[in-house]
């Protein structure tokens, strides 16, 4: 087993904006698991979100040099182009049309099973609801239901206050309720 290398956040962002594969190779082992988890809540099959984890990559090896650390840190970054990329996916002529498809075979397929009676909360709009949420409510909203992501951990993810984040996440809730009712 070859040896594992640390790199502090600054001394990894100095090699990546240099082109060291090493390091692009370390960013990509660390961070593909949390990035997957994004990429799946807007993609759920898991193929096309392994394929746009790759596109992912792709766009960060390619891009890096946009990287600005004054705007934030370097894994809230990664998730916003991990978003974007699987929403501008989502979003293509391609991936549309594979999902009717697969949405005809699902239906027939459920039509069928009628002790299925578990919800998916993309039937009943939720994903849509809190898209539409101010950013600072939908990102905490995001990486605490969707992805699983316990308070502290979104804290350090966002670089930002437990206690905002407990805040930002009661907050949104009561947004997501006056939509409903």
């Amino acid at each position: 087993m070859a040896n594992q290398i640390t790199y502090t956040d600054s001394s990894l962002i100095s090699l990546l904006k240099s082109g060291s594969e090493a390091a692009f190779e370390h960013l990509y082992h660390n961070y593909k698991a949390a990035l997957f988890t994004i990429i799946v809540q807007i993609i759920p099959d898991n193929d096309e979100a392994s394929d746009v984890l790759q596109e992912v990559f792709i766009t960060v090896w390619k891009n890096f040099d946009k990287y600005d650390a004054t705007k934030g840190r370097l894994f809230t970054w990664l998730l916003n182009v991990a978003r974007n990329c699987a929403i501008n996916k989502a979003r293509s002529k391609n991936y549309k049309n594979h999902q009717k498809i697969n949405s005809i075979e699902n239906y027939v397929n459920y039509a069928g099973n009628a002790d299925m009676q578990i919800p998916n909360i993309n039937a009943i709009g939720l994903k849509k609801q809190v898209s539409q949420l101010k950013t600072d409510y939908k990102n905490v909203l995001e990486l605490s239901y969707f992805v699983g992501l316990t308070h502290d951990e979104i804290a350090k993810a966002l670089d930002i206050p437990s206690g905002t984040v407990k805040t930002r996440i009661r907050n949104a809730i009561i947004e997501l309720r006056k939509q409903f009712m």
